[in-house]
């Protein structure tokens, strides 16, 4: 008689036995292989158990309902696998229509074009004051801006191009920094870069944007589109 069986009585060692060895395999497998698995596992146990010590009628439907549990959890999960791969076509469509169109994106920099520039913070709290510092590529002052008091929130703020000389500033790639006070003292924000989305690209790591010179800008990251 083999009595070696007796000690699967629990679904966490049934399990065990079924995927052990299996590695990754085991990810892939199918509800169909598992319940199948398990059926042929469960026939023989019961086929070499001890009739002296017979398994209990209440351990092999524990067992089963065990098993429709967690097949019940593998057919949720590849429903739920099919939804998110239908969605990632309709979410590139919407993307697509961002071409061509400016967005507010996490990020320190600001480019003068046409002789403006664009950027944006987003405040944790309302401040008594904001001032936005642009930097230059060596890091010196440009140009100070003073936004005054502002709410919660998404603020956008513009740059003329002007330095705090009045000097027209050379277009290209500039920088800046936020400092944003209430009752003394710092609040934290999120500085906000301007740039116009050139593409649109589907990959592992879902719907990305190209935004100027930048790739890999996930879709959640945009924080607003004019």
């Amino acid at each position: 008689m083999v009595n070696a069986t007796q000690d699967t009585g629990s679904a966490a060692s049934l399990f065990a036995s079924l995927n052990a060895g299996s590695g990754s395999t085991a990810k892939t497998s199918t509800a169909t292989d598992t319940q199948n698995r398990f059926l042929k596992l469960l026939v023989t146990q019961m086929k070499n158990q001890d009739p002296l010590n017979p398994m209990d009628n209440a351990q092999v439907t524990s067992q089963m309902a065990q098993l429709s549990t967690v097949m019940g959890i593998d057919k949720l999960n590849v429903t739920l696998q099919a939804l998110s791969d239908s969605m990632l076509p309709n979410q590139s469509l919407q993307a697509a229509s961002m071409i061509g169109r400016g967005v507010l994106v996490p990020g320190n920099g600001v480019e003068i074009v046409n002789g403006a520039g664009f950027g944006g913070v987003d405040l944790a709290q309302s401040v008594e004051q904001v001032n936005i510092t642009i930097h230059d590529q060596t890091g010196a002052s440009v140009r100070n801006i003073q936004l005054g008091a502002q709410p919660a929130g998404l603020v956008n703020w513009q740059w003329d191009g002007r330095s705090d000389a009045g000097v027209n500033a050379m277009e290209g790639s500039y920088t800046f920094s936020v400092n944003a006070v209430q009752a003394g003292a710092k609040v934290d924000t999120t500085a906000l870069q301007y740039g116009v989305v050139n593409s649109v690209m589907q990959g592992k790591q879902g719907v990305t944007l190209s935004i100027g010179q930048t790739d890999g800008i996930g879709l959640s990251q945009v924080r607003q589109i004019f």
